[in-house]
Order: structure tokens, then C-alpha cells, then sequence
């Protein structure tokens, strides 16, 4: 089984982090406890197949939360984000496409 490569943070990122880490359990506790009592409700030949899909959707649910909470820990973290777009420097015109004439 290959890992991720763990990213390079900063002793503030790594210290957020392990923050969002402990959130993301807290949150996720009830996912994994039923996958748990999933895995431990089937018979060893009825451990793969339909199972791996039902794991999938709880793991899917888990990692729906985690983002939930990543963003909404970034929305109460910041003031309104920066727009990328530059501001136009004059109106435009009012006048739509003229068509060619032949």
C-alpha cells in the first residue's frame, strides 16, 4: 500500500493541523464506529463485495464532513476572501454585437 507524502508545514499549519485532526474525529466518530460494527456484523465471505461499498459510502460521508469542516473553520478564520478578479477600470459599453453585413 503506497502513502501520501507527508506535506511540509510550518509549526502554525502543522499546529491547525492537528486541531482540524481532532475536530474531524469528533465528528466522525459515529462513521466509524459504524463501519466497526459493519465489519464485525459479516461472515468472512461476506466481507468483500457489497461491504467494500457500504465502507465506501460511510468513508465518503466521513471525508464529506472533514471538508465541511476545514471550510467552514476558513470562512470564521478570515474576512471575505480577496477577489482574484481585477476591478475594470471603465464601464462597458452599452452597445451588443452589431451583425456583418454582406
Amino acid at each position: 500500500m503506497s502513502r501520501t507524502p507527508r506535506p511540509s508545514l510550518s509549526a502554525q499549519q502543522e499546529a491547525e493541523a492537528q486541531a482540524l485532526a481532532d475536530r474531524i474525529r469528533e465528528l466522525t466518530e459515529e462513521e466509524f464506529l459504524q463501519i466497526a460494527r459493519l465489519l464485525v456484523s459479516k461472515s468472512e465471505r461476506d466481507i468483500f463485495g457489497d461491504t467494500e461499498f457500504q465502507v465506501r459510502d460511510i468513508l465518503n460521508r466521513a471525508g464529506a464532513k472533514a471538508f465541511e469542516e476545514h471550510l467552514r473553520q476558513k470562512k470564521t478564520a478570515t474576512g471575505d476572501a480577496a477577489s482574484i478578479v481585477p476591478a475594470a477600470s471603465k464601464q462597458p459599453s452599452c452597445r451588443g454585437i452589431e451583425p456583418k453585413h454582406r
